[in-house]
């Protein structure tokens, strides 16, 4: 991936060139941005600009041997680090021994996610588990990774002048991997590069924060999702824009809006409708069936039904406050939510949030969903009922 082919992010990328230009390179760096920004596909365009053998102004070259290595992602100097955990993928393709898996493993699949995912590299954290077939578990860099990490950055560089490592996700290290991490950026090898791409830096030891540069990587500008939706999605002008604003900034979320996922979003949508009603109709028996129904949907699909339930709550709100124009809902979303305006107001639309918010980390916590599920909807349904 080169600079050019990431969507908007201008500013991030002139900051990332003028770096290299001035020879400046922190030698540990923090991309933090929310999914569907382009912060991986930034770490990987920034990796390879780096090493470019020919570098033509403000872009790698896309055809020294640097490049064409990058553009399968085997480059014997940049090593790639990821959240995983026992596969039935993994396992079938011989690749896992005992319970020990690390990224290594499970390269190939790398590979084919970030290179066959249109556009290439944005994906998220659910799509990669999906993709690696462990919908149900919550993926990990454990502390066999961290001697993986030692073990790769210790020799020399093979071909380029920096041996670079980048790092998806690093709220997924445990604590001993996050402490033989610290120990690296504490004392790093000479030409090495640490590039962390993070969701949620906050999870991280304040200690690595502090021994990192952060970048961060706001939402895409909505008339560059726009016009990539028209472009290559071939959609029409006045869609476009419509999708452009619904996304917040989020190509995936974009991409979701035009029906590429669609019959999953619609049971998200049901389910929300669902606990809505059955929270106005204090029906207690049913609210305790719908946690269980929820509990077996499998952790990123938990997580990802809650936080659609923050985005038809905050615009239910905008709603009842009568700003229409900043709520961001179509169709039947916008019908429900509409009617249902009413009883999200000042007095419930925090603790409702917050409900949501709190369930979120206790399922990426590795809660019990048949515990954290009925107790969210009866707390849901006290709310509403106070409105």
């Amino acid at each position: 991936m080169l600079f050019k082919d990431i969507i908007g992010q201008q500013a991030v990328k002139r900051s990332l060139v003028k770096m290299v230009e001035r020879g400046r390179i922190p030698h540990a760096q923090l991309l933090v941005g929310d999914e569907g920004r382009g912060a991986l596909p930034l770490a990987f365009a920034f990796a390879r600009y780096i090493n470019c053998e020919a570098r033509a102004g403000d872009d790698a070259c896309g055809c020294c041997r640097s490049c064409v290595q990058m553009n399968q992602l085997i480059h014997p100097d940049v090593h790639f680090i990821f959240p995983v955990n026992k596969s039935k993928a993994a396992t079938r393709a011989g690749s896992v021994e005992g319970d020990k898996p690390v990224s290594d493993h499970f390269l190939p699949l790398w590979r084919e996610q970030v290179l066959t995912s249109v556009p290439e590299g944005y994906f998220s954290e659910q799509m990669w588990y999906q993709a690696i077939e462990i919908d149900n578990k919550q993926g990990n860099i454990s502390r066999h990774e961290a001697a993986e990490i030692i073990r790769k950055l210790s020799f020399k560089a093979f071909e380029s002048s920096y041996k670079i490592l980048i790092m998806w996700l690093p709220e997924r290290m445990n604590d001993q991997s996050a402490n033989a991490l610290l120990k690296i950026l504490e004392e790093p090898w000479e030409k090495t590069l640490f590039l962390l791409v993070s969701e949620a830096p906050e999870r991280l030891l304040k200690t690595i924060l502090s021994r990192t540069q952060e970048i961060h990587v706001p939402g895409i500008e909505s008339g560059e999702i726009a016009r990539w939706l028209e472009t290559v999605k071939g959609a029409d002008p006045a869609t476009a824009a419509l999708y452009g604003k619904l996304a917040f900034g989020n190509l995936l979320e974009a991409i979701r809006l035009t029906g590429e996922a669609g019959e999953r979003e619609e049971e998200f949508f049901s389910l929300f409708v669902q606990l809505m009603r059955l929270s106005y109709e204090d029906r207690h028996l049913e609210l305790i069936e719908w946690g269980e129904a929820v509990a077996v949907l499998g952790r990123e699909n938990q997580k990802a039904l809650l936080e659609n339930a923050v985005r038809l709550l905050r615009d239910s709100y905008m709603l009842s406050m009568g700003v229409d124009e900043v709520a961001y809902l179509h169709g039947q979303e916008y019908a429900f939510c509409k009617k249902f305006a009413p009883y999200v107001n000042n007095r419930n639309i925090e603790a409702l949030v917050a409900e949501c918010e709190r369930a979120v980390r206790e399922i990426a916590q590795n809660g019990n969903p048949r515990i954290i599920f009925p107790h969210f909807a009866l707390s849901v349904s006290k709310l509403i009922l106070r409105a």
